[in-house]
């Protein structure tokens, strides 16, 4: 099975936006648990935010909440990350994750490999 296709990274200021996409394949988007990960430079990989199968506006962790917002696509099997308010310590490559439920924001029961992911870069 292919791993989720992680793209719209880029550079940054301080206070601007960028929207990520992560592109799925493989399964019905609509079945999965999805979210997001962040792994800033020489740190682990961390999850940020997760939307269960039925939608709404998901779960985060208190350091992106009211800044990011996950939604999902399910027709385009397309899940996005809509990040506001850019801080340098966002800096870092985000990974997207499929699996069956949302532990807050963690992805529990994750499935299939990690993609490349998609670096963001916020400096001024």
């Amino acid at each position: 099975q292919l791993p989720l296709a992680e793209s719209g990274g880029g550079l940054v200021q301080p206070g601007g936006s960028l929207t990520l996409s992560c592109s799925a394949s493989g399964f019905t988007l609509e079945d999965s648990a999805v979210g997001w990960y962040h792994q800033a430079p020489g740190k682990e990989r961390e999850g940020i935010s997760c939307m269960s199968a039925s939608g709404g506006s998901g779960f985060y962790t208190d350091s992106v909440k009211g800044r990011f917002t996950i939604s999902r696509d399910n027709s385009n099997r397309t899940i996005y990350l809509q990040m506001n308010n850019l801080k340098p310590e966002d800096t870092g490559v985000y990974f997207c994750r499929r699996g069956y439920v949302c532990y807050d924001f963690i992805v529990a029961y994750g499935v299939g490999s990690w993609g490349k992911g998609t670096l963001v870069t916020v400096s001024s």
